[in-house]
C-alpha cells in the first residue's frame, strides 16, 4: 500500500486553481447509463472534429467510471457520429467479440462472456458486453468493437500464433514449424495476465527464453520478406492481420522480460513503452482500414490515454499510448481523464499466489494532493460533485496532478488531458475482475 503524508496547507497559486475550477466545472445529472444526455453536450465543443477520443479512467474495478464511460460512449455515438469503440483488449480477441456484439450468433455468448481473457483490467467485462450487444440491436447508432491491446493483458502467446498458423498453413506450411516451436516454449508461460507471465517466463532457462525470441524474430523477417508471395496466395487483407499477430508476439515477448524486472525493481526506464507503442500503433492500423468517416472512442486507464510521458519519482515509467497518437494525430486525438475525490480506492497488490497475479483491496488515501485536479475542485466546493472540466482554456499554472490508482501522478495535466471528469464516489467493483478466482 502506498505511504500517505500529510499534505501542506493550500497556497495562494493553489487558491485560484480552485478558482478555476469553480468557474469552469460542469455539473452532471449522475451516472445512470440510460439516463437523458443533455447535460454531456458540453463534450461536442470539446470533441469538435476529433477523430479519436479517448476515455480514461484513474483505477481499474470501479463502477462509477465504467457507468461514466458509458454515458460518454453513448454521448458520442448518438450525438456526434462516433462509430467504433476501441479497448485496451486483446487485438486479436476482439474480431470474434465484435461479430458477436454486432447480432451474429456465433461468439462467446451470454454465458461465456465472464470467461474472456484480458478482461480484468480494462472494464471490457460481461457486463458492459452485453450492454454493448443490446445497444447495437436496438440503437440506431451501432458500435463496432476492435481491440488494442496485446494477448490477454500480455499474459499468452496462443491467441495471436493460434491465428498465425492457421494463415501460414495456406500461404506458408513449411514455417508452421517456426510456430509450434514458439508455442512450445510460450505455453509454459500462460497466465490471465502479464503479472502471471512475466514470472512463470522468470523461471525458464536462458537458452529457452532466446529460443522463444530467436523463433518469433525469424518469423517477422520471413513474414516481410515474402509479403509479395504471401499477398498474392492470401489477400492483403489477411496477410495484415497476420503480421499484426505475429508483432503482437513479438511484442509480448519482450513484455515478458520487461515486467519481470520491473516488479524486481531492475527496470530500465521506459520499458513498458513496448505495449504503449504496440497499442498505439494498433489504433491507427484501424484507422486506416476503417470506413471513410468513421470516429472511434477509445476506452483505456488514464495512464495508456495520457499525451505526456508518464514518471513517478522522476523516473521515466513510459511513453504512453496517448503521447504516440497525439505526436501522430495532433488535434485529431481528444483524451478525457476519469478521476474521483473518494477517500478510498480499488488497488492491485502483486500476489504470486493469486490466479491473476495480483490481488485486489481497498487502499485509504489521504486528502487530495496540493496541485491535483482533486484538489483543487475539493477545494473549489466540488468534491462531493460529479462534474466534468474543459482543461483546454488552460487553467493558471500549478495543476501537476492527477490521482492513479493509489498514488498521485505528478504531470502538466492540461497538456495530459483535454478535460477531466471527476466523481465524488468509488464503488469497488469486483465483479469485474474476472479473474479474481
Amino acid at each position: 500500500m502506498p505511504e500517505h503524508t500529510p499534505h501542506s496547507s493550500p497556497t495562494p497559486e493553489h487558491a485560484r486553481l480552485a478558482a478555476w475550477f469553480r468557474d469552469h466545472a460542469v455539473t452532471l445529472d449522475g451516472l445512470d447509463p440510460d439516463a437523458p444526455l443533455d447535460d454531456l453536450e458540453p463534450l461536442r465543443a470539446l470533441v469538435g472534429d476529433a477523430r479519436v477520443v479517448a476515455v480514461g479512467e484513474g483505477a481499474h474495478f470501479v463502477r462509477e467510471f465504467t457507468h461514466a464511460r458509458r454515458r460518454v460512449l453513448r454521448f458520442l455515438a448518438e450525438r456526434c457520429g462516433f462509430t467504433v469503440l476501441a479497448f485496451e483488449f486483446g487485438f486479436a480477441e476482439a474480431f470474434p467479440l465484435d461479430r458477436w456484439l454486432r447480432g451474429e450468433d456465433d461468439g462467446p455468448g451470454d454465458a461465456g462472456l465472464e470467461a474472456i481473457g484480458g478482461t480484468a483490467y480494462s472494464g471490457a467485462n460481461g457486463d458492459l458486453l452485453r450492454w454493448l450487444r443490446r445497444h447495437n440491436r436496438a440503437s440506431g447508432h451501432p458500435l463496432r468493437f476492435v481491440g488494442v491491446d496485446l494477448p490477454t493483458a500480455a499474459g499468452e502467446l496462443r491467441p495471436v500464433l493460434e491465428p498465425l498458423a492457421d494463415y501460414l498453413r495456406t500461404v506458408d506450411p513449411g514455417a508452421v514449424a517456426r510456430v509450434d516451436a514458439a508455442l512450445a516454449v510460450a505455453d509454459r508461460v500462460t497466465g490471465s495476465s502479464g503479472a502471471v507471465a512475466a514470472p512463470r517466463w522468470d523461471r525458464l532457462a536462458a537458452a529457452e527464453q532466446d529460443a522463444l525470441t530467436a523463433s518469433l524474430a525469424r518469423l517477422v523477417l520471413r513474414l516481410r520478406g515474402l509479403e509479395p508471395l504471401y499477398v498474392d496466395r492470401g489477400g492483403r487483407a489477411a496477410y495484415d492481420v497476420a503480421l499484426r499477430h505475429l508483432e503482437a508476439a513479438t511484442h509480448t515477448d519482450y513484455m515478458f522480460g520487461a515486467m519481470r524486472d520491473l516488479f524486481a525493481g531492475r527496470g530500465e526506464p521506459g520499458d513498458t513503452s513496448v505495449r504503449e507503442v504496440y497499442m498505439a500503433e494498433s489504433l491507427r492500423w484501424h484507422l486506416d482500414r476503417a470506413e471513410p468517416g468513421a470516429r472511434f472512442v477509445l476506452a483505456a486507464h488514464n495512464n495508456h490515454a495520457q499525451k505526456t510521458p508518464v514518471r513517478f519519482d522522476d523516473t521515466l515509467t513510459g511513453l504512453p499510448m496517448g503521447h504516440h497518437l497525439h505526436r501522430a494525430l495532433g488535434d485529431d486525438y481528444r483524451a478525457i481523464a476519469l478521476t474521483h475525490t473518494a477517500g478510498h480506492v480499488p488497488e492491485m497488490y502483486p500476489d504470486p499466489d493469486h490466479p491473476a497475479g495480483f490481488a485486489v483491496a481497498e487502499a485509504r488515501l489521504d486528502e487530495p494532493a496540493p496541485g491535483s485536479v482533486e484538489a483543487a475542485l475539493t477545494e473549489a466546493g466540488l468534491g462531493g460533485a460529479l462534474t466534468l472540466t474543459d482543461l483546454r482554456p488552460g487553467p493558471p499554472e500549478g495543476l501537476n496532478g492527477i490521482r492513479t490508482q493509489g498514488a498521485v501522478l505528478r504531470t502538466p495535466v492540461a497538456e495530459a488531458f483535454d478535460a477531466v471528469l471527476s466523481t465524488p464516489t468509488v464503488t469497488t467493483s469486483y465483479t469485474d475482475a474476472v479473474h479474481q478466482g
